[in-house]
């Protein structure tokens, strides 16, 4: 420890510059983190969060709700496997909109569900839940508390059109990075009729279903893709997880942390076998005056670990504030979790990266002190 410490300070700016490097390489691995949960929460989010633990498609609608179509026959059928508890309908548009009477429109995604624990929110961030005809729940990220939005209806006059009031809004609940509502059926479809005045029946997109005690979520949808081939069921999670695109999104992601993975105890390896190779004249002299090779080792271990350690250390904190933000409609958080597996895994490799150094700080032959030599 005395050596490492003593041999720190005297060298200030180089390890200095090292930290800062591990620092910003932190910093961005948690950046991109933060970014890449927040952009899959703002394509499914909503998914996510609705409160239907089983989602049914039509196998054509692809495994997206506006794509969907649930047939009164093919509800019939899936509503007739075993294992349901309860099941209602869902329903999906993306609408023009006006919030608070603003001159410019928006895209609002509109979730309507026939039974509130089943497709609706079951718990809000700020607010409270929709209560009565024509009020909303909203993406925290969108909208807040006492917002009146407005359907932009075609054909008939604006006053006639559908009008909701954000009573709550919950957070991460966001569909295809569009501002978000949750409301009642017969207002979802108010919205559809009046975006769309030729519509007939409104038809569901897809069928929110509860098991029965005593079953799970994923043994209910395997038993409802077993009842027809036209019906798609996934379990919450798998729905949001499976949706189109997701799984692009997290394997760029991945490519890029891995390149982070590896840049990090590349560097922290290169840096300290350069060290090494600089002061093997004094490593080789401080073995012939009789210092262990152990306790240069662990001189070198205690080295890493500072440099490591106060690289994430600091990374992290240059994190925070930015995770107080918002960039555009996607959140960043802080996820404890995420900081500690990555705060582990690169003091791992850095770590391992170090062996090299390690090794050759045990070939020292203290003999070489009287020959001028050094480490081999």
């Amino acid at each position: 420890m005395f050596l490492a410490m003593r041999e720190m300070r005297r060298a200030k700016a180089r390890f200095g510059l090292l930290v800062a490097a591990i620092a910003l390489l932190v910093f961005l691995i948690l950046f991109q983190q933060a970014l890449s949960s927040g952009l899959i929460s703002s394509f499914v989010g909503a998914i996510r969060t609705q409160s239907a633990p089983v989602i049914v498609y039509s196998t054509d609608g692809q495994r997206t709700l506006q794509g969907s179509v649930i047939t009164p026959l093919l509800e019939e059928l899936l509503l007739s496997a075993d294992g349901i508890d309860a099941g209602d309908w869902i329903g999906q548009g993306t609408f023009t909109a006006r919030v608070n009477e603003a001159d410019e429109t928006t895209d609002a995604a509109i979730i309507g569900a026939r039974d509130p624990s089943l497709g609706g929110i079951d718990s809000v961030a700020s607010g409270r839940l929709a209560a009565a005809p024509g009020e909303a729940v909203g993406s925290s990220s969108d909208f807040a508390v006492g917002d009146r939005v407005r359907i932009v209806p075609v054909g008939v006059a604006s006053t006639d059109a559908p009008e909701f009031v954000v009573v709550g809004v919950v957070d991460d609940a966001q569909l295809q990075v569009t501002p978000t509502l949750f409301i009642a059926w017969d207002d979802y479809e108010a919205a559809a009729r009046s975006a769309n005045p030729d519509a007939g029946e409104i038809l569901p997109n897809a069928i929110g279903l509860r098991p029965v005690d005593g079953v799970t979520d994923v043994d209910l949808a395997e038993r409802v893709n077993g009842v027809s081939d036209e019906a798609d069921a996934l379990t919450r999670s798998d729905a949001a997880d499976k949706s189109p695109g997701v799984a692009e999104v997290r394997q760029a992601f991945q490519v890029i942390f891995l390149l982070y993975g590896m840049v990090v105890p590349l560097v922290t390896g290169l840096f300290f076998l350069i060290i090494t190779f600089q002061k093997s004249a004094s490593l080789t002299l401080l073995r012939a005056v009789g210092i262990d090779s152990g306790a240069l080792v662990r001189s070198l271990l205690v080295q890493v670990l500072w440099v490591l350690g106060g690289g994430i250390v600091l990374g992290t904190l240059m994190f925070v504030p930015l995770s107080l933000v918002d960039l555009g409609t996607i959140n960043l958080r802080f996820d404890p979790a995420s900081v500690g597996l990555w705060a582990v895994l690169l003091l791992v490799l850095g770590i391992v990266s170090s062996l090299v150094s390690a090794r050759r700080v045990l070939r020292i032959d203290p003999i070489e002190a009287t020959t001028g030599g050094g480490a081999r």
